[in-house]
């Protein structure tokens, strides 16, 4: 009987992520206009997803975990998802503030 030949774990992964990085490219770049607004505000809901689960990575206290440096770098990670996820919600809501301000009438 023929053996299967197994796929390194991290090889599955990093193609998987490489196709995201692909699919997300082509859809992100095909959004029309008009739909961008709705979009945007669902990638807001998103980021505030992000930034609880930062602050939770934040707050490790290192006796729960038992101490050693994966705290310290969870801690590191979770504040750079929060600062990256809270640059994302601010400029997705002035985005979307600019993109709403075009369909206003323009007053005389």
């Amino acid at each position: 009987m023929a053996e299967i030949a197994q796929i390194d774990p991290f090889i599955f992964r990093i193609s998987i992520f490489v196709l995201a990085i692909f699919v997300g490219y082509y859809v992100v770049w095909s959004v029309t206009p008009a739909l961008h607004t709705p979009l945007m505000s669902v990638t807001n809901a998103i980021s505030s997803v992000i930034i609880v689960g930062a602050l939770l990575a934040v707050a490790v206290n290192m006796k729960e975990v038992g101490g050693g440096g994966t705290v310290s770098v969870s801690k590191a990670l979770g504040f750079v998802a929060l600062i990256l996820a809270s640059v994302n919600i601010f400029g997705g809501f002035l985005v979307t503030q600019r993109m709403l301000g075009m369909y206003k009438k323009k007053q005389k």
